[in-house]
């Protein structure tokens, strides 16, 4: 979100080079700048001790496609934090071990997403929210064909983590 007006005294914005960020939108009554805003969200790929992937059909997102776990930053929260409680809250999964696997621009949404390889603990039983219609566990090779296409960050990290060779490390 780019902003037009100051969000804390209502004035028009001017530009302003900082530095080296040109153009920046500039309160002169406030004296401060106003950077633009994304929202944040994590993605996870949830596995377990077998190496299966946790995919999830939400109608809501794509009738065709599977998803991995995602979902909004809260305030003060951390990128690990939020990945934990969204698969806590979408599968009822507990998070045994969270590695980091990279961000990712997604464009079409003009977000950035925070992506993890979750292994989650084989003991707690599977049991998804109401904006899950279904979950289901998957060989990673299989996993990669039934989400979103290559380019799609699903698909990268179905990808990393076939060829991560995990969960054996």
């Amino acid at each position: 979100m780019r902003f037009k007006h100051c969000p804390d005294c209502g004035a028009p914005l001017s530009s302003r080079d900082l530095g080296d960020d040109i153009g920046v939108p500039w309160c002169d009554q406030c004296g401060k700048p106003w950077f633009d805003m994304f929202p944040t969200c994590i993605i996870a790929l949830a596995y377990n001790s077998a190496g299966k992937v946790l995919l999830l059909r939400q109608n809501y997102i794509s009738e065709v496609y599977r998803n991995l776990v995602s979902g909004y930053m809260q305030p003060g929260e951390s990128a690990e934090q939020t990945a934990v409680r969204e698969i806590l809250e979408e599968t009822g999964l507990e998070v045994e071990k969270l590695t980091p696997a990279g961000t990712y621009w997604f464009a079409r949404k003009g977000m950035l997403m925070i992506g993890f390889l979750a292994l989650v603990n084989d003991g707690c039983s599977l049991k998804t929210s109401s904006e899950v219609d279904a979950a289901s566990w998957h060989d990673a090779s299989e996993a990669v064909n039934l989400v979103h296409p290559a380019g799609s960050v699903s698909h990268t990290l179905c990808s990393l983590f076939l060829q991560s060779g995990l969960p054996h490390l």
